[in-house]
């Protein structure tokens, strides 16, 4: 890959590359940017996924309440056997079980109506301190008037 090249080509965005311990764990220092609303890990394995989904605990103001995300290895055929205990799909339900407040969701309307490979490749990160706080204010709101 000719990454001067590629970072030529592009205008609104910015080509991080490095180990994702590494990159991970400054990129909101260095970046600030705006809300995020979809994340694409295309991370392969177990343990970069699992590194990568510790971004998630950057603070609610880095992210919408809800977050598309999506996941390169987590449907494969009868070679790569994917399951809940292996690969990406065990790194989702381990940072479920130890994040209070942020939880990896199945979109169960986009599941429903399948009809390509990656509707069965999204989950939702849902940052439920954020939601609980919304839900707050619209009701505080609602008092009010």
């Amino acid at each position: 890959m000719d990454m001067s090249l590629l970072k030529n080509k592009l205008k609104r965005s910015n080509l991080i590359i490095g180990d994702v311990r590494d990159t991970a764990s400054k990129f909101f220092r260095e970046n600030d940017p705006a809300p995020i609303g979809a994340i694409i890990h295309d991370f392969d394995y177990y343990s970069s996924t699992k590194e990568a989904l510790q971004m998630l605990n950057a603070g609610d103001l880095y992210y919408l309440p809800r977050v598309y995300c999506y996941f390169d290895d987590v449907v494969g055929g009868e070679t790569e056997l994917y399951n809940d205990f292996t690969g990406q799909r065990l790194a989702i339900n381990e940072f479920n079980n130890v994040n209070e407040n942020i939880k990896l969701g199945v979109p169960y309307h986009l599941r429903s109506n399948a009809t390509e490979i990656w509707h069965n490749q999204i989950w939702i990160a849902h940052f439920l301190s954020t939601m609980t706080t919304i839900s707050s204010l619209v009701l505080a709101i609602k008092n009010f008037l």
